[in-house]
């Protein structure tokens, strides 16, 4: 039965001549993939995600990528992932194509890989690395993620020159863009700088729609803020977060 079994999964397998033969394009065989992935079906996906991303085909790169970032149908591997990443990045997609946005994505990634290095692989620490990465995707590309992490660089003289300048215009750029890493970095800024009520509006903001990850140090650094504030600034603050989200006010930048 056994013996059955596996022969019955070898004749479903991805059938790479088969498609050579049929001369599927690189696109057709990456949308089997998917449809092979939504079914569960995550080996075969893989399959076809390789077949496609051998034959150039960007979005295939990057769904082996992240399934190697977080162990998903494969064995966790982050230089797997770097690799593909970097595939996607050598490919040098221009601004516009249908593919930024896996290029972008791309550029963030290695450019968190370049913060810490990759244990047991070629990829050491290399801050500078992790700057031009993350320049790349935040000026070329506007990805908010890049900006937010240059802003944090430049807050913190992260391999970089400090500077409140630097950070405050990355942190601005993201902010605009709704990520809520940055409107809560910036608004702990401006709280700092004696814009009260500005700065625990946009800590409020942000912590409405922080993904689960950040909550809790958005919810500590806006907790603290809150209690040196006076109960004016507060209810102030508070209204201003409601209008940020409603979109009815400029203060949203």
């Amino acid at each position: 039965m056994a013996a059955a079994m596996a022969a019955s999964g070898l004749a479903h397998a991805f059938d790479a001549k088969g498609f050579e033969k049929e001369k599927k394009s690189p696109w057709a065989v990456f949308r089997l993939g998917f449809s092979a992935y939504k079914k569960g079906d995550k080996e075969e996906a893989v399959e076809a995600y390789r077949y496609a991303a051998d034959k150039g085909q960007v979005g295939a790169s990057w769904k082996l990528a992240k399934m190697y970032a977080s162990g998903d149908g494969v064995a966790q591997n982050d230089y797997e992932a770097y690799k593909f990443f970097s595939q996607i990045v050598e490919d040098d997609v221009q601004p516009g194509s249908p593919d930024e946005s896996y290029v972008s994505d791309a550029l963030v990634a290695l450019g968190n890989y370049s913060r810490t290095g990759i244990p047991g692989s070629p990829v050491a620490p290399n801050m500078s690395a992790a700057q031009d990465f993350y320049m790349r995707a935040a000026a070329t590309y506007r990805n908010p993620a890049a900006q937010f992490e240059l802003g944090k660089m430049f807050l913190n003289g992260d391999g970089v020159k400090a500077s409140i300048k630097q950070a405050g215009r990355w942190l601005q750029l993201a902010a605009e863009k709704g990520h809520a890493g940055a409107q809560a970095t910036l608004g702990n800024l401006l709280f700092q700088s004696g814009k009260i009520v500005r700065g625990l509006a946009m800590m409020t903001e942000a912590l409405s729609h922080a993904p689960a990850a950040d909550l809790p140090w958005i919810r500590q650094m806006q907790e603290e803020a809150f209690a040196l504030a006076g109960e004016g600034d507060r209810r102030t603050a508070i209204a201003l977060a409601d209008s940020m989200r409603e979109g009815d006010t400029d203060e949203a930048k």
